[in-house]
C-alpha cells in the first residue's frame, strides 16, 4: 500500500497530519501535479496494473534503475518491471520523504515485495522523476543491489 510517513499540512485546519495506511496519500482519477502523477504511477505498480501505470510514461521517457542499464519509453519500462514484479504476491512503496521542485519529484522510499506467505524483500530506494505535461519523462531509481539480492537471491542470475 502506497503510504507516506512524512508530515503534510492539513488543508483547512492549518494543522499537520501524518500520512499513513490509515491516512493514505490522496489519489485523483486524473493526476495533475508532478507529485500526483508519480504517486498514481506507484499506486498502479503496487498491483501490477500496467494498463494504468504505463500511460503515465512518456514515449521518450528515460528510465534507469541504477546500477542497471537505461531503457526508454513505456515498452522499455515494461520490459524491466514485468519480469521483476512477476514473482511478487504483493508490493508496497512506502514514501518516507518527498520533495518537489517544479516538475522534479524526489522520493525516499522503502520498497517492499512479498515473495511468499511469510517472505518479504525490502530495500531503500531514492527515486528522481521529471514530469512534463502529465507524463513521466525521466525516472532514475538508486538502490543497493547487494541489499536486494541478500533477501531475494533468485534475482542474482537475472541481474548478472
Amino acid at each position: 500500500m502506497l503510504t507516506s510517513h512524512v508530515i503534510a499540512p492539513a488543508a483547512r485546519l492549518g494543522q499537520k497530519r501524518l500520512l499513513t495506511a490509515k491516512n493514505p496519500i490522496p489519489m485523483t482519477s486524473s493526476p495533475t501535479s508532478p507529485l500526483d502523477v508519480i504517486l498514481a504511477f506507484l499506486k498502479a505498480m503496487e498491483t501490477k496494473d500496467y494498463d494504468t501505470a504505463l500511460p503515465l510514461i512518456a514515449d521518450d521517457c528515460e528510465y534507469t534503475n541504477v546500477p542497471m542499464a537505461t531503457v526508454h519509453g513505456p515498452a522499455g519500462v515494461r520490459a524491466v518491471l514485468e519480469p521483476f514484479f512477476a514473482p511478487t504476491l504483493r508490493n508496497e512503496f512506502i514514501v518516507l520523504r518527498k520533495a518537489v521542485e517544479g516538475d522534479t519529484v524526489f522520493l525516499d522510499r522503502l520498497d517492499r515485495h512479498q515473495l511468499g506467505p511469510d517472505r518479504w524483500a525490502e530495500f531503500p530506494v531514492t527515486g528522481v522523476f521529471e514530469v512534463r505535461d502529465g507524463s513521466i519523462v525521466l525516472w532514475r531509481d538508486n538502490f543497493d543491489v547487494a541489499t536486494l539480492v541478500r533477501q531475494w537471491p533468485e534475482l542474482a542470475a537475472a541481474l548478472g
